[in-house]
């Protein structure tokens, strides 16, 4: 159990903050994550990777020469949103292009797919690497959906090795993927890890039993069987692995390098003890063991788990795996002399970027934070009441889940309109904090719901009923992208009618404060009338018949919302 926090809303944050004062020399904080603290050549390529944090020494951990530029970190066990990647990429590039990689999980998808677009868009020459080294997570015939777990590391060395060496992007891209291609892992875990704050860990594991293909997050396994000893252990996981090599690789004769991984609990004297057999096992195999690693690499906090990695590197990538890195968790080689960059590029990047407004933008800025503000407000006093609805047919935390991401929404809203920031510029740094301190599904719509909102209004014009609108239509379509529909029982079922209704009010001629009143109270009366659906979507769906005569958490508070922000519009000049 992870014992030693303050508030447990802001561990991922002061985790953070400790992290960097512990490490100065090797990396300097940036909003979103962490990047190099240490001068790199101009024009090389900045590898940038992340996901979600604690899984120390993944992601912030390994940046630093030779490996990772910069890392971005969201909340415990959550993406970082796309504006957080963005930052982070912004302030580690220099000149290369940025390669962007992280472990295969939808949340992050979503949102570096986003950062690589809006980093395409300022002219960054981006690409993507994922890591699926997972071989539980889905049959070889489906290589591209599985998860990344302890590979990364693999893919991470070689891709920043061969920056470091100045290769270009194409080149880094290439031989990440080709690593990728190369590794493969599984895992197993003896029991569950538990959230600062939690009374309960994530999942439990019988007694005496040992979940086989457990995922880092506590994703479901394959199978189930009683704790071996650390031999037989060994030879579940190699036996496995051996199954499945990759294309063209043999096993005799081939060179491989073994990375036995502790996932948080599970002590280094007892790892060595599997990995004595590990080594064994593979040299009885014919294969060639090369710089092998045995330690916690990518944990997940308190889990009893190891997870048995195989990397298969062809000459070009064994080079790269055995050159030089020093990081904060992570060094091979010798030291390698860096300079410090200057004093005024470490205490740079720091706070979210703003973009100034016009008068007008901002006298709107200070509007739209009262409206964040409101909404905090709304979601405090019903926080319970969403909680209860959610319980119904979910896990009850959908309350818990706004309250975080409204609180956070509010504060950094009204920090950006302090700074003199745009609307725009306001709504977006707002749904960065939201995504990042609420987590889960309904922290990324939130976030993708009010960077759209800004993207429409923008920095520069006092917006109008039919901007509002577009912008609204805007964040519409950026919430339908996660692929609800009407009829499914979530907040689409209330945000497609305000929308629909807005849209028809601002179309006829109506004031703002009049369209939004007719779309507040369509969302209502869709919001209701979701208590006889059966749910189709999200974790709802497994319940059924359960959730018929309770309405969806998410379109309670989502019609709760645009009540609140009716409250605090004002009819534009």
């Amino acid at each position: 159990m992870t014992r030693l926090f303050n508030d447990p809303a802001d561990f991922a944050d002061e985790m953070v903050d400790g992290f960097v004062a512990a490490n100065q020399s090797r990396v300097r904080r940036v909003h979103g994550g962490v990047a190099r603290s240490t001068a790199s050549p101009d024009g090389t390529v900045a590898l940038v990777i992340g996901g979600g944090s604690g899984h120390y020494p993944a992601f912030g951990g390994l940046v630093g020469h030779g490996l990772a530029a910069g890392a971005a970190m969201g909340n415990l066990f959550a993406s970082p949103s796309a504006q957080q990647v963005t930052a982070v990429a912004k302030a580690s590039e220099h000149g290369g292009g940025v390669l962007l990689s992280y472990g295969n999980y939808a949340g992050d998808v979503l949102n570096f797919d986003a950062a690589e677009r809006a980093l395409r868009a300022e002219g960054i020459d981006v690409r993507t690497v994922r890591v699926t080294d997972d071989i539980a997570s889905a049959p070889a015939a489906e290589a591209h959906k599985r998860r990344g777990i302890a590979g990364d590391l693999c893919v991470f060395k070689v891709a920043g090795a061969a920056a470091e060496q100045g290769m270009t992007l194409d080149e880094v891209t290439e031989i990440a993927t080709r690593a990728n291609d190369r590794t493969r892992s599984f895992g197993v875990a003896f029991s569950g890890c538990s959230l600062p704050g939690a009374d309960e860990p994530l999942f439990t594991v019988p007694e005496g039993r040992m979940a086989i293909g457990m995922g880092i997050h506590g994703e479901r396994g394959i199978d189930e069987a009683d704790v071996p000893s650390a031999a037989d252990l060994a030879r579940l996981l190699v036996e496995r692995l051996l199954t499945e090599l990759p294309d063209g690789v043999t096993a005799d004769g081939a060179h491989v390098v073994p990375i036995l991984n502790g996932l948080g609990s599970v002590k280094y004297e007892e790892l060595f003890v599997v990995y004595a057999t590990v080594q064994r096992l593979l040299t009885d195999a014919g294969a060639v063991v090369v710089e092998p690693e045995v330690g916690e690499l990518v944990t997940s906090f308190d889990m009893a788990g190891v997870s048995l990695t195989l990397f298969w590197p062809d000459a070009e990538l064994e080079e790269l795996w055995a050159a030089p890195a020093d990081t904060p968790a992570y060094r091979k080689g010798g030291a390698v002399p860096q300079e410090r960059l200057p004093e005024h590029v470490l205490t740079a990047h720091v706070a979210a970027p703003v973009t100034p407004g016009t008068p007008d933008s901002q006298a709107s800025a200070r509007i739209v934070a009262d409206a964040v503000a409101a909404i905090r407000t709304t979601i405090d006093a019903h926080a319970d009441e969403l909680g209860r609805i959610d319980a119904v047919a979910g896990d009850g935390d959908h309350g818990i889940g706004m309250q975080r991401g409204s609180t956070a929404a509010d504060a950094a809203a009204r920090d950006a309109a302090d700074r003199g920031a745009g609307a725009g510029s306001v709504l977006a740094i707002a749904g960065d904090a939201w995504s990042d301190k609420a987590g889960g599904t309904s922290g990324a719509i939130w976030g993708a719901a009010l960077e759209a909102l800004g993207r429409v209004l923008g920095d520069t014009d006092r917006p109008d009923p039919s901007t509002v609108q577009r912008a609204v239509h805007a964040a519409t379509d950026a919430v339908l992208a996660f692929g609800a529909v009407v009829g499914d029982k979530t907040m689409v079922d209330a945000l497609v009618p305000f929308d629909d209704t807005f849209a028809e009010r601002v179309t006829a001629g109506d004031d703002l404060v009049t369209a939004w009143t007719a779309a507040s109270d369509a969302a209502q009366r869709a919001a209701d009338a979701t208590a006889a659906l059966l749910p189709r979507m999200g974790r709802a769906r497994t319940h059924g018949e359960d959730a018929v005569g309770t309405p969806d958490a998410g379109a309670v508070s989502f019609a709760l919302i645009t009540a609140a922000v009716l409250r605090t519009l004002d009819v534009p000049a």
